[in-house]
């Protein structure tokens, strides 16, 4: 028996507007500083005063949430009419919105006509809680135990977009302004659909957006970037993020992790190893943790924990060992408990932590590895069609 509760009906004092790419004004929320400068210059600002302008625009979009220029008090009524005809402060629509009976939250987001991403709010009973947000709409790597990975590619999300995801997750949170107490969102968590690596320019710009003191303010060090393992970028990532690393493990020998994470026959675990050992700021406070999908007679022996304790030798490192989610058709099944346990007692004999991830969202499909939209591509003449359509 499913018990999500649908309530796709979405939270009346949260906007419910187009996408990023539908017709009109183009949206200023999501957009950089120096976007946000170069939109006052738009609109006639003097340059020498844009600067200002900006700083005050990201204070009202980012702390704020304003999702009308009537509410940015401290700028001229003219002012405001200027920007209202030309941008807007639109939020991505919420297509679905399902709660799971522990609280987890999963939003069907839909970026544009036909191109739609999964985020998903996960509660903590520490008054804490993680949004994970998705990097590209589909993915190219074709993880065997994924669902995401069943799903071609669409296309990468830009910043804004990836911004958006929090913006829209704290309206249906009433999250705004923002605060240093009580808060719902405390962690981001690039473990979504899509591999983050493969679109870092966009990733790291969402990264600066969400994590400035004088916006949303949801740090470096509470955000962690999870990659498969593009290893010529893992060092990139640290050097202009700051973030967390996760790795996408799954398994401690080649030949399975080839099978496993079909990317490892690109960069093998040596590579990967070695690109880890390099993270900048690796340290005992600043670890690197490991993802690991429990499968049944698949990656669970005794044998293999013993290996990832060797393989993982002289990395400061957690092990986040996950329970397998299954999903329709899915190969695999989630390994039994007393054996994640015994897998689990070895490593944490060897010194490190490893929790077993507590399954959130399953009656859902929002747990790790299930998350898949319907997106599609869109062709041009269907796109014009639509936006025709709209406006009749």
């Amino acid at each position: 028996m499913n018990h999500a509760l649908n309530i796709s009906a979405v939270n009346p004092n949260a906007p419910r507007i187009d996408g990023a790419a539908s017709a009109g004004p183009a949206s200023l929320a999501g957009m950089t500083r120096a976007q946000l400068r170069d939109a006052a210059i738009e609109i006639g600002v003097d340059p020498k005063k844009a600067k200002m302008r900006a700083e005050q625009l990201w204070r009202w979009i980012y702390h704020y949430g304003a999702t009308s220029f009537d509410e940015m008090t401290n700028i001229s009524k003219d002012l405001r009419a200027q920007m209202a005809d030309k941008f807007s402060l639109h939020r991505p629509q919420i297509k679905e919105r399902l709660v799971s009976v522990d609280g987890t939250r999963k939003y069907l987001i839909e970026l544009a006509p036909g191109v739609e991403c999964e985020t998903v709010f996960i509660p903590d009973v520490a008054k804490s809680g993680a949004l994970c947000v998705s990097s590209q709409v589909g993915c190219t790597l074709n993880c065997t135990f994924c669902h995401t990975g069943t799903q071609a590619l669409v296309r990468n999300l830009t910043a804004a977009e990836i911004a958006a995801q929090v913006m829209v997750a704290r309206d249906d949170l009433a999250e705004w302004p923002t605060s240093n107490e009580n808060r719902k969102i405390t962690n981001i968590v690039f473990m979504g659909m899509g591999e983050p690596l493969y679109n870092l320019d966009h990733v790291s710009d969402a990264i600066d957006i969400i994590s400035d003191g004088d916006g949303m303010a949801i740090g470096r060090r509470r955000t962690t970037v999870s990659t498969s393992g593009v290893v010529p970028k893992i060092k990139e990532l640290g050097e202009r993020t700051g973030t967390m690393l996760a790795i996408s493990l799954h398994a401690t020998n080649d030949d399975l992790r080839d099978e496993l994470v079909p990317l490892n026959k690109k960069y093998p675990l040596a590579e990967l190893m070695d690109a880890i050992k390099q993270y900048p700021g690796l340290n005992n406070s600043k670890r690197v943790t490991f993802e690991y999908v429990m499968l049944k007679g698949v990656n669970d022996s005794i044998a293999e924990a013993r290996a990832l304790v060797k393989l993982l030798k002289g990395v400061p490192a957690k092990i986040n060992l996950i329970p397998f989610n299954p999903w329709p058709n899915s190969p695999y099944e989630c390994s039994d408990w007393d054996q994640i346990e015994a897998f689990a007692d070895i490593v944490n004999r060897a010194g490190y932590a490893s929790p077993i991830r507590t399954p959130r969202g399953r009656d859902i499909f929002a747990a790790c590895g299930q998350l898949r939209s319907e997106s599609k591509k869109v062709r041009a003449s269907e796109l014009r069609k639509q936006r025709m359509d709209a406006k009749t």
